[in-house]
């Protein structure tokens, strides 16, 4: 049945056509992800879908008796508003179905002699509606989800809160309407890695309808099951299945559209030739050809979307020392941020930062960039080392200046593999056309003034890109583009990210930061991160549970075989596990070569490669998922687990 339903709806903002014309769905239950380049419409459309801004032209249908809630990116909260306040406001629907059912069953208990059938039905729907709503513990389950997004004041004013704990109070206070349907723009900007795992879960065991932009690639594969994408112009292409099936569809659907674009120019060109031959050769030709060849002609032919093409000016080479760092702490009052932390970073690394808000990524970036003192410890900065520093806030960017004269610094052209470019044609290949050049920096939307300052440093010519949070407001494309230059970069990389698919593609090394000043380094991307964690808070686990007093032996137990001690490996086994680290290395490598390949818009011209590519990155998969199988293996029998 279709929940709510969007007609014909148009906006605009002055002379630019937002959207015209578009016709949208949601079915009951469906969960549906919504992806567009920056600037094609997506936040103003979740707004016109939940209501919170009206089209142009077109009307909003949604069914009877719907509950709509709606997470916009930068969540607003009404003045002297505290966290208890939101979430009792988010569960009002929940209290006043515990109301009347604590008042219909005070009824029934003091006069049961007269209780009707109608009475009991009415009972049993509000018992249906205050399980739908989220149960009958309602402040417990309030404060469970609090503390798990890791907001701890339950009396707080809203308004002392950071951008991130708001997003967090908002986050929770739309969880426990459990709408019909749930509209989220962005959620997933500002919380950790680990929140992000956990959200995923929540929003998959909510029973309504969910509407999804977001850039995290492993929320669409995981949450839904319809991808709907606006396209430049307004129009919308409806894709089933989740991101990946959407990747692949759409490679497809660009080959056939490039395919039948080919046919039509040599057509064109053919009758183009018949034209040319004058009137006496096409004196005997049909008027309807003519018409038709004149219609070909003023058709607007298929176009590859345009994607901003991003390039990296030519640093010199680094040095044996890139940056190191022994024993460094770092405490404000009473709080151990970092605590006798060693770090190296080699030429070439990817290292990927991971912890909750708060516990010290940002600190420990500014720390090696010189911006604030360590209290004690050892920085060395090599002396070929060259620094690009990305801030999460972007302070670089000053929003009272033009787009062109932000990116300038001063020049009108820029050197790009030794040729010299014109400022205003690299801002127009980083679509940002000459009349948005004139436009205030503040103007620009998130997106927009994230790809200006990404663009801004690349052109610094540095060898260390330090990288915090570039991922946010990004849209899917440029996320792909900005993978694929870091995976190219000769330099080194320093990246605090909570996109757990960007870590998995491009970071060859995480640090971990967990609490009380510990950092804890993991070789490898996020899924390797994942198992190493698992596995090592396991064995811990494993070593501090209490040892039960085992009964002694009985006889029989003489005839059971000894068991393997710990170190017993065959020779051939052990010669596998030592070089088991260079084939997963090898197979991680393959893999990650063939994803970059996957994500090259220059593989689109390459239709028939697309299958190719897929079914040996799905092999490549597959044998990596083996090799740590294997690996686990080794183990347990070296230590003499198995």
């Amino acid at each position: 049945m279709t929940l709510l339903r969007a007609a014909n709806v148009q906006l605009a903002f002055g002379s630019r056509t937002v959207f015209e014309g578009l016709t949208f769905t949601i079915e009951e239950g469906e969960r549906v992800g919504l992806v567009g380049v920056n600037g094609s419409g997506k936040s103003s459309l979740m707004k016109i879908l939940a209501g919170a801004a009206k089209p142009d032209l077109g009307e909003l249908q949604l069914r009877r008796g719907a509950r709509v809630t709606y997470l916009p990116q930068e969540p607003e909260f009404p003045e002297g508003a505290t966290v208890q306040s939101e979430l009792a406001v988010s569960q009002a629907p929940l209290k006043d179905a515990l109301a009347a059912h604590t008042e219909l069953s005070r009824k029934l208990e003091a006069d049961p002699a007269h209780a009707t059938q109608k009475m009991l039905e009415q009972l049993s729907a509000l018992s249906d509606r205050i399980e739908q709503a989220g149960g009958w513990d309602t402040e417990h389950h309030a404060k469970t989800l609090l503390d798990r997004l890791g907001v701890k004041d339950w009396d707080r004013p809203v308004a002392q809160l950071s951008g991130g704990l708001r997003k967090r109070v908002a986050i929770a206070r739309a969880l426990l309407t459990r709408p019909d349907l749930l509209l989220l723009d962005e959620p997933t900007n500002h919380l950790d890695a680990d929140t992000v795992d956990w959200l995923e879960d929540e929003l998959d065991k909510l029973p309504g309808a969910l509407l999804l932009v977001t850039h995290d690639r492993y929320f669409l594969d995981d949450l839904v099951d319809r991808i709907v994408e606006i396209q430049p112009g307004g129009g919308l292409i409806s894709y089933p299945g989740n991101y990946a099936a959407y990747v692949e569809q759409k490679l497809v659907a660009q080959e056939n559209a490039e395919t039948a674009e080919h046919k039509r120019g040599r057509w064109i060109a053919q009758e183009v030739a018949w034209l040319r031959k004058g009137p006496e050769a096409r004196r005997t030709k049909s008027k309807a050809r003519i018409e038709r060849a004149q219609k070909l002609l003023a058709e607007k032919g298929f176009q590859r979307p345009k994607v901003a093409d991003l390039k990296v000016v030519a640093a010199p080479r680094l040095g044996h020392t890139v940056i190191e760092a022994e024993g460094l702490k770092k405490s404000f009052g009473d709080r151990k941020v970092l605590d006798g932390v060693d770090f190296r970073l080699q030429r070439g690394e990817r290292v990927g930062f991971l912890g909750p808000n708060g516990v010290g990524k940002t600190t420990f970036l500014r720390v090696m960039l010189g911006e604030i003192p360590a209290d004690s410890g050892k920085l060395v900065i090599g002396k070929n080392t060259k620094v690009a520093y990305y801030d999460q806030q972007r302070a670089q960017l000053d929003p009272d200046q033009t787009v062109y004269d932000a990116a300038s610094n001063g020049e009108d052209h820029v050197e790009l593999a030794d040729r010299k470019v014109a400022l205003r044609d690299y801002l127009e290949d980083l679509l940002f056309p000459v009349p948005m050049q004139r436009m205030k920096v503040g103007a620009l939307s998130g997106g927009e003034r994230n790809r200006l300052l990404l663009a801004r440093l690349f052109l610094e010519g540095a060898n260390v890109l330090v990288l915090d949070e570039p991922t946010n407001d990004l849209d899917i494309v440029t996320l792909n583009i900005l993978e694929r230059l870091l995976l190219d970069f000769a330099g080194s990389t320093l990246l605090v990210t909570h996109d757990r698919y960007f870590l998995d593609k491009v970071a060859t090394a995480i640090l971990s930061f967990d609490g009380e000043g510990k950092v804890t380094r993991y070789e490898g991307n996020y899924d390797m991160y994942k198992r190493l964690r698992e596995q090592s808070q396991a064995a811990a686990l494993k070593a501090a549970a209490p040892k039960k007093d085992e009964p002694p032996p009985r006889e029989e137990s003489a005839a059971k075989p000894a068991q393997k001690k710990p170190g017993k490996l065959s020779y051939k086994d052990q010669r596998e596990l030592d070089g088991m680290e260079a084939t997963i290395e090898a197979a991680e490598k393959r893999k990650a070569e063939l994803e970059a390949k996957l994500a090259d818009p220059a593989v689109y011209s390459q239709g028939s490669k697309v299958a190719e590519v897929n079914q040996s990155l799905e092999a490549a998969t597959a044998e990596v998922d083996r090799l740590y199988t294997r690996w686990q293996e080794l183990q347990d029998l070296a230590a003499g687990t198995a």
